[in-house]
């Protein structure tokens, strides 16, 4: 939610910089970055407080609080000589930002989207390493409100994306506002109070930050369980393996959800999962598969990017892709908005929606008429035959819709909406 909030701020911000494109004056924008910090704390402080008071309205010894580790498989030490025994345990104790050994040397000026937000005001340059989700989020925010960004990844994929296309289209855009540095390997000294950060690779080079910002991965906050005592198998990275559908962990009467999960790292998944997980452990030693949602991802820069359902097959797989581009979509050209390229995979055989990666103006709704369409098990051609209303960004779906029909030989019928309007 943090996050959420500096992106509220930074959109703000560029709304006054884009005034100008519709022939309106606004100066500036004058940034108080320790008003904008300080808007940041006291609306995340509100958001956990809510949360805190519904752990106090538990009834009494309900709640325990400590440190808790196994034990053995159905016993938990929570400290000060307290134990606790139950027929069935839930992990549930999501992930923490991840801090590689390689920026010890400059640690104290190392932040992550926790310390982030405790800043007393902006920075004037960050350093953000990590090209995904989290930190191109963040790095577009701290863009817009002022400060210098360069990001930083040694993997060569942006946002966890595995269609190419949408990737470069991505990558195009957001590269208006900030360089981005794939495929690089880094390293960190102190510099004249800030970090002289070096990277190699196809471009190399070297830059003073006053912040680095390490977005690299929220890995389980797992450290501490003694999870060997249980008995159940664990990962290379130590936690335990896991049935996806029931959330049992090795057969055990031990269940996992949530980000302590370390599967699909978002807030409605891990509200499933805990159904799931929660509702098994009750029932232990009757365990059934729980119901999974079509998997959705979104990911809150400006545009917005999507990933739903199946992945980009390779091209001689069983899937048919439709794109569309929003770069002369009627209602994107109209906000000053049309810049991004959306993908939609079907199912080759009848056209049945299966996934998609989609980075436009208004994705992150869009994004879930594809995603119930998908658990619907709707077709493109079923798709087309619903109103889709002009001018929205919806109908810049129509483009991608139409080409899957035809790539599969369903002919588009002739009294259908084509969408195509004036404007459009």
């Amino acid at each position: 939610m943090p996050s959420k909030l500096l992106i509220a701020a930074a959109d703000a911000a560029h709304a006054v910089r884009q005034a100008e494109v519709f022939g309106i004056e606004a100066r500036g924008p004058l940034i108080d970055g320790a008003a904008v910090m300080a808007r940041l704390r006291r609306e995340r402080d509100g958001f956990v407080e809510s949360v805190k008071q519904s752990f106090r309205a538990l009834p009494e010894g309900v709640a325990l609080t400590g440190r808790a580790r196994f034990i053995d498989r159905t016993t938990l030490d929570i400290g000060e000589g307290r134990r606790v025994s139950a027929r069935a345990v839930v992990i549930a104790t999501g992930a923490a930002p991840s801090e590689p050994e390689a920026f010890d040397a400059v640690k104290s000026h190392v932040l992550t989207n926790d310390t982030l937000f405790d800043l007393e005001t902006l920075p004037q340059s960050v350093g953000v390493v990590g090209a995904g989700p989290l930190g191109l989020e963040l790095a577009q925010a701290l863009a817009r409100l002022g400060v210098e960004v360069q990001v930083f990844d040694q993997s060569e994929t942006l946002a966890v994306l595995s269609d190419p296309e949408v990737a470069k289209d991505l990558r195009r855009i957001l590269e208006r506002e900030f360089p981005i540095h794939l495929g690089v390997a880094l390293s960190a000294s102190l510099a004249e109070g800030g970090v002289q950060l070096a990277w190699a690779g196809d471009a190399p080079g070297e830059h003073r930050f006053d912040r680095i910002l390490v977005a690299a991965g929220r890995p389980p906050r797992i450290e501490g369980l003694e999870l060997t005592r249980t008995g159940v198998t664990l990962d290379a990275h130590g936690s335990p393996c896991f049935d996806p559908a029931t959330l049992q962990c090795d057969g055990s009467s031990i269940f996992i959800a949530g980000d302590a999960a370390h599967d699909q790292p978002v807030l409605h998944v891990a509200s499933e999962e805990g159904t799931i997980a929660g509702h098994n452990a009750a029932s232990f030693p009757k365990v059934t598969p729980g119901r999974r949602t079509t998997p959705l991802a979104i990911m809150f820069t400006d545009p917005p990017l999507a990933v739903i359902g199946a992945k980009r097959q390779p091209a001689d797989g069983n899937q048919v892709v439709g794109a569309a581009s929003y770069e002369d979509q009627g209602r994107a050209k109209m906000t000053a908005r049309n810049a991004g390229l959306v993908h939609v995979y079907a199912d080759v055989a009848d056209g049945r929606l299966t996934g998609a990666s989609m980075v436009g103006p208004g994705v992150e709704h869009t994004a879930h008429l594809i995603a119930w369409s998908i658990q619907e098990g709707r077709t493109a051609t079923e798709i087309l035959d619903l109103p889709f209303y002009h001018p929205t960004y919806e109908e810049g779906l129509k483009p991608a819709l139409r080409q899957i029909c035809e790539t599969i030989h369903a002919p588009t019928p002739a009294d259908r909406d084509q969408g195509i309007l004036p404007g459009s």
